[in-house]
């Protein structure tokens, strides 16, 4: 099962739409996971009918239309990984302890917030990911998003993209 990972994209806020690499990883996968920000509702609507699948949540930047819409925290299953998708896990410091504690029972945690790509994995086994921007690098070198497989209970291939 392959995944593309999206976080923060901010549109129309900080960019007018996603780049076309973005668009055709969209249309290469089978799951589109996105971990929050969207800004404004055009985007969650045109990766509802585009995506075979979309998993999102509502980031901090977020208002009410899209917070009626996606959840804080969304689950699933995918490929016997049991996964969990928030925008922010707060500090750096600790947060693979933290986020273990508080998502006990889970392969893969997605997350946003930061626009810096993350990608470790905590003592129990959780894997948590943060794609970055694919459209507001901050003070990143690149805007980048992520890709995986999901296959037999693990995600294999984990792949940061750079835009």
């Amino acid at each position: 099962m392959r995944l593309l990972l999206l976080a923060d994209t901010h549109i129309p806020k900080r960019a007018r739409d996603l780049p076309p690499q973005v668009w055709q990883a969209v249309d290469d996968v089978d799951v589109v996971i996105h971990a929050g920000d969207w800004v404004e509702e055009p985007l969650l609507d045109a990766l509802e009918t585009r995506a075979s699948r979309l998993i999102g949540v509502y980031g901090n930047n977020d208002g009410p239309a899209l917070r009626r819409r996606l959840p804080e925290v969304a689950r699933a299953e995918l490929a016997g990984i049991h996964l969990a998708v928030i925008h922010e896990t707060g500090a750096s410091r600790g947060r693979e302890r933290r986020c273990a504690e508080q998502y006990a029972g889970v392969d893969v945690l997605v997350f946003g917030h930061s626009h810096i790509p993350w990608d470790t994995t905590a003592q129990t086994g959780l894997r948590l990911l943060n794609p970055g921007s694919p459209t507001d690098r901050r003070r990143q070198p690149y805007c980048t998003y992520m890709s995986a497989v999901a296959h037999g209970g693990e995600l294999v291939h984990v792949v940061l993209h750079r835009i």
